[in-house]
């Protein structure tokens, strides 16, 4: 079966495997392996544990949908991350929102400062004054 995880940003994960277990906090989880009946799971947030062989991945998502027909698996969520454990999957994810966090402070800051840089320019020039 083949597995599709993407993001707005495009492709996580997109390879065969040979089933997946799905972690869903909100519902607990279950596996589908190839030829499974179609199915539609709502996900707020968990993890997909992919299995190929011996090998095992863990893709930790939020916010997403899980859908499972003609031995293709598509999982559409907000965030997700991969790892080779679910603990380095968590806290790969942990990172991005980390150093997403930090991009975030420092583009308000530096628009903040553009701001009051351009109210004091407009302050300055008179304009407005008649």
């Amino acid at each position: 079966m083949r597995i599709i995880c993407s993001t707005h940003q495009g492709n996580v994960y997109n390879d065969e495997v040979d089933y997946v277990v799905v972690h869903n906090k909100e519902d607990g989880e279950f596996a589908v392996m190839n030829d499974h009946v179609p199915i539609i799971s709502v996900m707020g947030s968990g993890f997909i544990k992919l299995v190929r062989g011996k090998d095992e991945f863990y893709v930790v998502i939020t916010s997403g949908i899980f859908e499972f027909h003609d031995n293709i698996a598509t999982v559409l969520c907000q965030e997700a991350q991969i790892g080779r454990s679910k603990d380095s999957a968590y806290k790969n994810l942990s990172d991005i929102r980390h150093e997403r966090s930090e991009i975030n402070k420092t583009e308000a800051t530096e628009s903040t400062k553009m701001e009051q840089d351009l109210y004091e320019n407009i302050k300055n020039s008179g304009a407005g004054n008649l």
